[in-house]
């Protein structure tokens, strides 16, 4: 499929085919999906890839124990054979903004210090690796779907030996998609092209 074909078939799939997926997919997947801007081509965008059903298990118990899966809206997301969670770390930015090029130029102080950034370019440069494997695992016909660390995140950190200075931007589950229930928010639609396009200043519209 072409790139306007693949950005409108990609969706959130909540429900997963258990079935692995081989572990070379994955390391494909991750690779094709680093290739994204990259502030000084820093490139701290660095993957946790969790398979296998021991390893599986261990993070849901830390994320959504056992007894709190009664009510959970979407059942079939713990079926998912592969989460990826894409780490940022800011310790890379900071080494290579300290180099000469980076040091010299406009673009100095930016190593000092995460306080010095005015905006975390580690954290969109990530989402910007995010929003690729999205699309990567749309392309192969897989069922992908971001989702936030909302709960045990000190838990997992600590069970994955994610260092200081990475943060971790969420997780994306991977697999084959299973039958699925659509989200209630899509029945919001999209929203129409003159609200969000603004030419010249906001609100302008397009002459």
């Amino acid at each position: 499929m072409n790139l306007g074909e693949l950005l409108a078939a990609r969706h959130m799939t909540r429900s997963f085919d258990p079935r692995p997926l081989d572990s070379a997919l994955l390391e494909e997947l991750c690779l094709l999906a680093r290739r994204a801007p990259s502030a000084g081509f820093a490139q701290g965008t660095e993957f946790i890839i969790l398979e296998g059903p021991e390893t599986l298990a261990a993070f849901w118990d830390l994320t959504l124990p056992p007894e709190r899966r009664s009510g959970f809206a979407w059942p079939g997301l713990l079926q998912a054979p592969a989460l990826v969670l894409p780490a940022a770390d800011s310790r890379r930015y900071l080494a290579r903004y300290r180099e000469g090029d980076k040091a010299s130029g406009t673009a100095g102080g930016l190593g000092e210090s995460t306080r010095a950034w005015p905006v975390p370019y580690w954290l969109i440069d990530c989402a910007f690796v995010v929003q690729n494997l999205l699309l990567a695992a749309t392309e192969r016909g897989l069922g992908a779907l971001f989702f936030g660390l909302f709960d045990g995140e000190a838990e997992v950190r600590a069970a994955l030996r994610v260092p200081e200075g990475v943060e971790l931007l969420g997780v994306v589950a991977l697999g084959r998609p299973a039958p699925d229930r659509p989200s209630s928010s899509l029945a919001r639609g999209w929203r129409d092209p003159d609200e969000i396009l603004h030419w010249g200043c906001w609100s302008a519209p397009r002459r």
